[in-house]
């Protein structure tokens, strides 16, 4: 009778400890995205991702974790009463693979993706959507595109198991995925009040910042913790992860420098965040040397991206195309230049620069096409749909008044003089004990940000 499996406590401790770092990175976005936004919308710029954290948790558990991480059927979804709901599955046998961490474990690890994706959409809708609108655009998303997209590039489906695309931890499932739907959701929604022509500078630069931090930290567990066991393959991932991200903080500086004159703070945490987001699918199959190179890419290519939105005429807010699309795409394809099996056995056909030619490439770009695609698709479908019943954008007042009040009844900052008004909650509120807006129009005023808005992103 073969040996019952038993649980691999050193490889447990590891998921579990990413796996809270990964949640993390959320709270990070929220940080990061509320930065960027003006002060009137910090707060419903902030509730996207902490209502991701909420509602995208409960769907993982009821059906996403099957849909994504079930029996194959098809390679297009997971059997989805495999672990539907709270059906207990949880015993000493119930491993994940090979790795003897528990299943329950992998799945909370997979559940940090499956929130921050949904949450990265957001900043491209920022100050003009009603937050009942993202809430049901969000559990539509999730459950229509990114747990199947879960399905085919890491559960079995066919753009993984089938066509032998590499994509170790989601440049293509996570960054393309959300970065399509957050281009197609910009333009449903449409452009905000006085865009490109008033200045829509971030708020709180310094928060930017510590958001930046947050999600750099994170993005070890998210990349790292994507290998399930603590071996040599999680040391390449963990160290390609820091060097690719200093290397495109660098790129992003240089390209600010030349093209504006002065480098910034929020285009050094921009750069960070797209070496960080084009690092993630390629960081266990390129060497040390390759990692800095797509950094310097990725954050120079990226400082340009962003900057698109101005020519081409759509308004993504805090750019989420320009990194998240622009930088998975990067990273997506220096698999297929760089990619090489002396780094890791999972790269079957060499990268075009390690004498592979373009069979590798050709599999990576058509991978991320057909996501770019079904996403795009999807959420614009869904968009407008939501638009069209409930309502997905907010009216011209509100947005004039600030989404903050309108949409949550609450402000980021109470600027009413010291002793004047209530308090508690209507005093964060922002109402005064005349049951009007306190400070009038002083709380909406935009605190001025030393800082270019074509790089806030």
């Amino acid at each position: 009778m073969p040996e019952a499996p038993t649980i691999d406590t050193g490889n447990t401790a590891w998921l579990l400890i990413s796996s809270a770092i990964v949640l993390l990175m959320t709270p990070g976005l929220a940080l990061f995205y509320g930065g960027l936004n003006r002060s009137k919308g910090v707060l419903n710029m902030m509730m996207m991702s902490f209502s991701s954290m909420g509602l995208i948790s409960i769907l993982w558990l009821l059906y996403g974790f099957s849909m994504a991480f079930g029996e194959d059927q098809g390679g297009l979804i997971g059997n989805v009463g495999q672990y539907l709901g709270t059906k207990t599955f949880m015993a000493e046998t119930d491993l994940w693979g090979e790795t003897g961490i528990p299943l329950y474990v992998f799945m909370a690890f997979q559940m940090m993706f499956a929130v921050i994706t949904v949450a990265l959409i957001s900043g491209a809708i920022a100050d003009r959507a009603k937050f009942s609108g993202w809430l049901l655009f969000a559990f539509g998303w999730a459950t229509l595109v990114y747990f199947p997209v879960a399905h085919w590039v890491w559960g079995g489906g066919f753009i993984g198991a089938g066509l032998g695309a590499l994509d170790f931890a989601g440049g293509t499932a996570v960054h393309i995925n959300s970065g399509a739907a957050a281009l197609a959701l910009a333009l449903v929604l449409g452009k905000r009040l006085g865009w490109p022509k008033e200045a829509m500078k971030p708020h709180n630069v310094p928060m930017v910042a510590l958001g930046a931090g947050l999600l750099w930290f994170g993005w070890f567990g998210f990349n790292a913790g994507s290998e399930l066991t603590a071996d040599s393959t999680t040391a390449i991932a963990f160290l390609n992860t820091q060097i690719c991200a200093g290397a495109a903080v660098l790129g992003w500086l240089v390209v600010e420098k030349v093209r504006d004159g002065k480098p910034t703070l929020v285009g050094a945490s921009s750069g960070a965040v797209a070496g960080l987001v084009a690092i993630t699918p390629a960081c266990a199959f390129v060497a040390p040397w390759a990692a800095v190179l797509l950094g310097l890419v990725a954050g120079a290519v990226c400082a340009l991206a962003v900057s698109l939105k101005y020519k081409l005429g759509y308004d993504d807010a805090l750019d989420v195309v320009g990194v998240h699309f622009v930088g998975g795409w990067i990273g997506c394809l220096w698999i297929g230049l760089f990619g090489t099996s002396s780094v890791s056995s999972l790269v079957e056909n060499e990268g075009l620069f390690y004498g592979g030619g373009v069979s590798l490439l050709g599999i990576q770009a058509l991978s991320a096409l057909v996501v770019t695609a079904y996403s795009f698709v999807v959420a614009f479908v869904l968009g407008f749909v939501i638009n069209k019943t409930i309502g997905f954008r907010v009216s011209a007042e509100a947005e004039v008044t600030g989404i903050d009040l309108t949409e949550h009844a609450e402000s980021g900052y109470d600027l009413t003089p010291a002793g004047g008004g209530s308090g508690g909650a209507f005093a964060m509120a922002g109402i005064g004990a005349g049951g009007t807006t306190a400070g009038g129009t002083t709380a909406e005023a935009e605190p001025t940000a030393p800082v270019n808005e074509k790089v806030a992103g």
